[in-house]
């Protein structure tokens, strides 16, 4: 059963882990501004694709199925950079490998450019950061990538460390990605919790790795893990802390 956040006392926790992409970052709606861009930029409606929403619904699509292949160990990193957009073309008859991977080189540089967060992301973090919580970020995606994107975003200066899965050698859900970030930053166990959106990645690899948990669920999902906390909008984490 979950836990009522009444019942947790101030200072159970010192150390509050943060996930990036689809929890604080809006990687939707920034993805979907740079595809768009890049759409524009490179004439993709002459070359066969005439419906950007539908080309971006695909991207969406292999994505999300590339990065579960990703996290598992199926493929490697560059595999997924290239393929989530050649497989979104061939969807639109387009079998062009080299401007799939021109377009992954553009879309990757562009994409940190992009500032969307969540709705209520710079106050809870002022609100957690005055309350004294010392917060970091676990995150899979690519090590400068992810260090542009709270740069650009104007949120580096909360997180003390940022775990990527190149920096830890491992990848969420797997013990090790969420091992090292407690051994990097001399956090106790009892005295942390992961906050993330995915159930798989973020929840169940915290739990494996003795980790409470708070499940952000932007999206109304249906939990098949249960973790300590479910929130909805980032403000209920003040509820919790």
């Amino acid at each position: 059963m979950m836990k009522e956040a009444k019942n947790i006392p101030l200072s159970k926790y010192q150390h509050l882990f943060f996930d990036l992409d689809h929890t604080l970052w809006d990687f939707e709606t920034n993805a979907k501004n740079t595809l768009s861009d890049l759409y524009q930029k490179n004439d993709l409606f002459t070359r066969g694709i005439k419906d950007f929403d539908a080309f971006f619904a695909r991207y969406s699509f292999h994505n999300e199925r590339l990065w579960d292949r990703y996290t598992k160990g199926f493929i490697k990193q560059e595999e997924l950079r290239w393929k989530r957009l050649w497989l979104s073309m061939l969807d639109f008859k387009i079998a062009d490998e080299p401007l799939a991977k021109s377009l992954s080189v553009e879309f990757l540089e562009l994409l940190p450019q992009k500032t969307t967060l969540f709705p209520y992301t710079i106050e809870i973090l002022d609100y957690l950061l005055n309350k004294g919580y010392r917060m970091h970020l676990i995150t899979n995606g690519f090590d400068a990538v992810q260090h542009s994107k709270i740069q650009n975003s104007k949120i580096h200066h909360y997180f003390e460390e940022v775990i990527t899965s190149e920096r830890s050698n491992s990848l969420k859900p797997n013990k090790e990605i969420f091992e090292f970030a407690l051994q990097l930053t001399k956090a106790e166990k009892e005295h942390s919790i992961m906050i993330g959106d995915n159930l798989d990645a973020d929840i169940q690899g915290a739990i494996n790795a003795g980790l409470e948990t708070v499940f952000v669920n932007h999206i109304n999902a249906t939990p098949h893990i249960q973790p300590t906390y479910i929130v909805h909008h980032l403000k209920e984490l003040e509820e919790i802390f």
